[in-house]
């Protein structure tokens, strides 16, 4: 009967400790699920947020790819190259403090995500060191000691300043698609156009630093908000920018056998008395947008 009664106890004994450690299991999530959820734990970025969400839709956003075409489908088809000159008035996105294209470039570049080209048909990839040289400038400055008046040389790296560029060149070509039957247009590269103080002075144009092939950076651009004046809320991308083509240009070169650039075609003759100016070219500029705009119309009889 003794025996009966210390295993009745032993049992109760151990249903007491094993409801405790039950318990404790229990009660051990909870506190780990307190010390995970806490202010602390959340980044400052979803606390302090600069607006009434944080907004990811442009982030997150998918780019629809482009409409795909067969060589058999394109009947006809012209290369044009166009300067955007981003001191014109519906050009100003371009030169947004936060959101210009020349940094966003230049994030997507050193960021790995897109290629550089030194030349306009995209056969040459820039190196690093040549990349650097073209995003900095290296300046020599003489410097005066104030102690001992020695002259101290001082090699200083400037990063280029995204508000020197002023000017963008688009390469891309117009076709027409028979399966369609509808003129559009691809674009191929963008290049921004830069021009030095000392160039400046010396009279010089500006020239591409390099060249970005569109169909490869069209997606990446298309994480990258543009600044909307009409809608804070509804930004475009540059993808959009470029894709929907809401910018104004002018026609810097049309293909041709000698590949002349426009301005080519207006030298001054010492025998020819009119007086060439660039309202020519922009009048001949004109010209040829209007000539790719009705050459589908002339296709048709009505």
């Amino acid at each position: 009967m003794k025996t009966f009664f210390n295993l009745v106890i032993a049992v109760a004994i151990l249903a007491l400790f094993s409801d405790s450690s039950l318990m404790a299991q229990e009660k051990k999530p909870a506190a780990v699920a307190e010390q995970t959820v806490t202010e602390s734990s959340t980044p400052s970025e979803d606390i302090f947020v600069d607006d009434i969400v944080s907004k990811r839709l442009v982030v997150e956003n998918r780019l629809m790819a482009q409409q795909p075409i067969r060589e058999a489908d394109i009947s006809w088809e012209k290369r044009i190259q166009r300067v955007i000159d981003t001191r014109e008035k519906i050009n100003l996105p371009f030169r947004s403090t936060e959101l210009n294209l020349f940094t966003t470039f230049r994030t997507l570049i050193q960021e790995g995500k897109i290629t550089a080209f030194s030349d306009e048909q995209f056969k040459t990839v820039m190196s690093v060191e040549d990349l650097g040289k073209k995003l900095s400038t290296t300046d020599t400055l003489i410097d005066l000691n104030p102690d001992t008046y020695e002259e101290i040389i001082k090699v200083v790296k400037n990063d280029v300043n995204w508000e020197k560029i002023e000017q963008y060149r688009v390469k891309e070509v117009w076709y027409f698609d028979k399966q369609r039957s509808v003129v559009d247009v691809r674009i191929l590269g963008i290049a921004p156009l830069y021009l030095s103080d000392k160039d400046k002075e010396n009279g010089l144009t500006p020239y591409p630093m390099f060249w970005i092939y569109y169909p490869e950076a069209r997606q990446e651009m298309s994480k990258f908000r543009v600044f909307n004046g009409e809608n804070d809320i509804a930004p475009m991308t540059w993808a959009d920018i470029f894709d929907a083509r809401v910018f104004n240009s002018y026609i810097y070169k049309r293909s041709n056998v000698l590949d002349y650039r426009l301005k080519d075609f207006f030298v001054p003759d010492p025998d020819d008395t009119s007086n060439r100016s660039g309202v020519d070219l922009l009048l001949y500029s004109e010209k040829i947008k209007n000539e790719l705009l009705n050459f589908e119309h002339d296709l048709w009889e009505y």
